[in-house]
């Protein structure tokens, strides 16, 4: 499924942050996990860094889900 998240006029959000509000885990320690875990990637490149700024025009997946990040 291919979503699209706003920054809304902020410069990134951090990625477990955008998990959470995504919906895609239930809490930021569920998404810390996952993170940890090597299931998360940002632009096709798995990501392990939790707190891995999220800028405009990257795209994030993790279980089947994608997102593209919009202004």
């Amino acid at each position: 499924m291919q979503e699209q998240f706003s920054l809304e006029g902020h410069p990134f959000i951090p990625l477990h942050n955008l998990l959470k509000v995504l919906g895609w885990c239930e809490s930021g320690a569920m998404a810390k996990m996952v993170i940890d875990d090597g299931l998360v990637t940002v632009d096709g490149v798995v990501e392990v860094r939790k707190r891995c700024k999220i800028t405009l025009g990257q795209q994030v997946a993790f279980n089947g889900q994608q997102v593209d990040v919009t202004e």
